[in-house]
């Protein structure tokens, strides 16, 4: 499909029977349908994602307040963590971008070259052109593996909640032992095993989870107030 809308449109049609969700197609499927969809797997990252603002090692800023007047750069227009959800937070703890900060500006509005969007918030905040910006926990860990000394170069000062972010889903008459079939086909992966590793890596995850059907409330709310659904 040409995009997550198109993927809604046809699930919603029942075009398709399974569908690979982003958070925020998964909740605009949720709120078309009569009956609820199932949510058969997700990553385990999925689960208990979270948001983290961070400002340089050694900066005085410590929460949310102390962002009047500051820099900050956001992941991507399109993101969840790091966009929609960022912005989100900023105006729930009192602080509005438009108004409060000195300078905002999202991944697409940079120039530069096509590194992970979070992966140019970590770096333009420890080289100081912002003074604060979003990030994933996931990315956090995997700035980690790879060599990169977190903590020295950055400090965390303020966590989100955790919330729910992809998901397969699938429609709610499904066969029921069919629904089970490919619930345990891709959670019975092992990440010892060479072509499950390879699988995993892929999707960059460590293990497929059950699904759960809770942890989209904060995003629902986002895009509401954001006029996306």
């Amino acid at each position: 499909y040409s995009g997550y809308d198109a993927l809604v449109e046809a699930f919603v049609s029942r075009e398709i029977d399974v569908a690979w969700n982003g958070p925020l197609s998964y909740v605009k499927i949720q709120r078309l349908l009569d009956v609820p969809s199932r949510v058969l797997v997700m990553r385990d990252e999925d689960v208990d994602f979270t948001t983290h603002f961070i400002s340089q090692a050694g900066s005085d800023i410590s929460s949310i307040k102390k962002l009047k007047g500051k820099r900050f750069a956001f992941g991507s227009r399109g993101s969840i963590q790091t966009g929609l959800l960022a912005y989100h937070f900023l105006k729930e703890a009192g602080i509005n971008p438009t108004q409060d900060l000195s300078d905002y500006s999202f991944f697409d509005d940079r120039t530069g070259d096509t590194r992970r969007d979070e992966v140019d918030v970590f770096e333009r905040v420890m080289d100081g052109e912002y003074d604060a910006g979003a990030i994933s926990a996931s990315t956090l860990l995997r700035l980690e593996l790879d060599g990169v000394d977190v903590h020295e170069r950055i400090q965390k000062f303020w966590d989100s909640p955790a919330y729910s972010h992809c998901c397969f889903t699938g429609q709610s008459d499904m066969d029921e032992e069919v629904s089970q079939m490919f619930t345990d086909a891709l959670v019975k992966m092992e990440y010892s095993d060479p072509l499950g590793k390879e699988i995993l890596d892929g999707e960059g995850c460590k293990a497929f989870v059950p699904g759960i059907t809770t942890g989209w409330e904060i995003l629902e709310v986002a895009a509401e107030q954001e006029g996306l659904i």
